[in-house]
C-alpha cells in the first residue's frame, strides 16, 4: 500500500534528498515526487511511495503557488542567491506603485526560456549537465500562465511578491523577466512554494515530524479526485482485469472507484474506455 505525504521542505536540501529520507523513515525503495524545488526553496512537496507512485503521471499540476524574494544589485550565473556572482553594483529600489504595475504585466499567457540550471532534458541531456561542461545548447522557449501576481513587501533592498503560475514556470526566470522590466539587476533570495493545485504547504508536514510518525498520509482517491471525475463501478473484479466499459459519458480521463478505493484510471478511445493504469 502507497503513501501520498504532503512535505514541507526545508532550506539547504535537494528535492532528491527529500526522497531519500523518506526512503529510509518508510524502508522502501519505490518513493517519488511531483515536482523538484530548488535547495534554496522551501515549501510544498508531495511524495509518493510505493503503488502510489503508479499516480505521478497523472498528477497533472496546473497550477502552483510560490512567495519569491528578490534582491536587487546582484546579479549571479544561476538567477537565484547560491549562484556565482557575475555583477554587483548600487541600484535604487522602483517606487510601490512601478513594482505593482510591472508585475500585473506578467499577468496571462505568454512564453519563457527556462535556465540552464534546470533539470529539462535537451537531445537526452540534462541543461544543467551542460552547464556544468561549459556547452552551449538551444533552449526552446515554453508557454507559460501567470494567474496572479501580487507585492506583498519591500524595503531598501528587496522585494517580496506571492504567484499563482501554471506548472513548468521557472520563478527564478519570471524575477528575471521582472528585474528587466523595472530596468534593474537582481537575483532570486528566497523562495517557498506554498500551493500545489488545491494542496497547500498549511497541511504539510515537516521530515521530524514525518520521523516522528505525527503526520497524516492522503490517499489515492484523495489526490485523484482533484483531477479526474469518479465512475463508481459495478463489478470490482472488470477493473482489476483491465476490461473495457462501454459508458455514456464525455470525459477523456475517468478514475474508477469501488468503495472508496481508486482501482484504475481508464481513458475513452474510439468510444469506448480502455484502462491507462491499474491503481492497485
Amino acid at each position: 500500500m502507497g503513501r501520498i505525504i504532503l512535505v514541507d521542505k526545508p532550506k539547504g536540501i535537494t528535492s532528491f534528498d527529500v526522497c531519500f529520507r523518506m526512503r529510509k523513515i518508510f524502508g522502501t525503495k519505490k518513493i517519488g515526487h511531483t515536482g523538484t524545488l530548488d535547495p534554496n526553496a522551501t515549501g510544498l512537496m508531495m511524495v509518493l511511495t510505493d503503488n502510489a507512485t503508479k499516480i505521478n503521471q497523472f498528477v497533472v499540476t496546473s497550477k502552483k503557488e510560490y512567495v519569491a524574494t528578490v534582491r536587487i544589485g546582484i546579479r549571479t550565473d544561476s538567477e537565484d542567491i547560491d549562484g556565482e556572482v557575475l555583477e554587483e553594483k548600487k541600484e535604487t529600489m522602483p517606487s510601490k506603485e512601478r513594482i505593482k504595475e510591472v508585475l500585473s504585466s506578467f499577468l496571462g499567457k505568454s512564453s519563457q526560456i527556462p535556465p540552464m540550471t534546470s533539470a529539462i532534458k535537451v537531445e537526452g541531456k540534462k541543461l544543467y549537465q551542460y552547464k556544468r561542461e561549459g556547452k552551449e545548447v538551444e533552449v526552446k522557449p515554453r508557454d507559460i500562465e501567470v494567474f496572479s501576481i501580487e507585492l506583498m513587501n519591500m524595503d531598501e533592498d528587496t522585494f517580496t511578491f506571492k504567484t499563482t503560475v501554471s506548472g513548468g514556470t521557472y520563478i527564478r526566470t519570471l524575477a528575471q523577466d521582472i528585474l528587466k522590466k523595472l530596468g534593474i539587476i537582481g537575483t532570486l533570495s528566497d523562495l517557498r512554494r506554498t500551493m500545489i493545485d488545491a494542496f497547500s504547504v498549511e497541511n504539510a508536514s515537516t521530515i521530524e515530524e514525518i520521523a516522528e510518525g505525527t503526520f497524516r498520509s492522503l490517499t489515492v482517491l484523495e489526490v485523484l479526485e482533484r483531477y479526474y471525475p469518479v465512475y463508481e463501478v459495478m463489478n470490482r473484479e472488470d477493473i482489476v482485469n483491465g476490461k473495457p466499459l462501454k459508458l455514456d459519458r464525455e470525459d477523456e480521463y475517468i478514475l474508477c472507484t469501488d468503495k472508496d478505493e481508486a482501482l484504475a484510471v481508464y481513458r475513452k478511445d474510439n468510444g469506448v474506455y480502455r484502462c491507462v493504469r491499474g491503481l492497485l
